[in-house]
């Protein structure tokens, strides 16, 4: 594997950030959505936090802190998909966002356990 200089080169980051963007896009677009405060702000948050636990983790510039916080990301990245189902199923969500959403935030998910893998195998 090349050697990564920074994060923004980070695939799982990248989906992230684009992840990120669209949940934004979504929440502020949908009415009912973007007057349920609680379930608003936190599905941005998991989002955010995502991509910043991997951009955190790789500045601290240690393997081992690196790989705690790509498995802070990769929970995180299970409290958006939670959130995510209850976003279905007060209607705030299409079926076709939905499985958009789901298979964005899956796809990071497998990215970030691929790179936690790789990087235990260099310790």
């Amino acid at each position: 594997m090349a050697k990564i200089n920074s994060f923004e080169e980070i695939l799982s980051w990248q989906k992230a950030r684009e992840l990120n963007s669209e949940i934004y896009k979504l929440t502020i677009n949908n009415t009912s959505f973007s007057k349920d405060f609680g379930l608003r702000d936190q599905i941005r948050r998991s989002s955010i936090s995502i991509s910043s636990n991997i951009a955190e983790g790789f500045e601290r510039e240690t393997t081992k802190e690196f790989i705690r916080f790509l498995y802070i990301a990769k929970a995180s990245a299970g409290e958006f998909r939670s959130q995510l189902y209850l976003s279905f199923d007060l209607s705030y969500l299409t079926n076709e966002q939905f499985e958009k959403l789901k298979l964005k935030v899956n796809e990071v998910s497998k990215l970030i356990s691929g790179l936690i893998k790789y990087l235990n195998s260099t310790l």
